[in-house]
């Protein structure tokens, strides 16, 4: 059983599949159940991707001695020491 409905296209594309159509001697209607069909089997079709087991990091850490986290200031000041270093390696 076949089954009317509306879709909108854009112009150019529709031209262009008329004009395909036409060539081929089939109907415009034909080439888009085609075109449909191809995209629906495409997407059934991939195959499944598998799953990836990823390391895990087991190791312990913290901050370096002399680090106190809760000084937000001083973090800010090492970093920007660091961002100072990397950056005359530049030069």
């Amino acid at each position: 059983m076949t089954e009317r409905t509306t879709v909108r296209l854009p112009e150019e594309l529709l031209a262009r599949a008329k004009r395909k159509a036409a060539a081929e001697g089939r109907t415009l209607t034909a080439l888009i159940e085609d075109g449909l069909r191809r995209v629906v089997n495409e997407t059934a079709a991939k195959p499944k991707k598998r799953r990836v087991s990823l390391p895990v990091s087991m190791a312990t850490g913290g901050p370096m001695p002399g680090i106190d986290i809760s000084d937000s200031a001083a973090l800010q000041e090492l970093e920007d020491l660091e961002y100072v270093e990397r950056m005359k390696h530049f030069r």
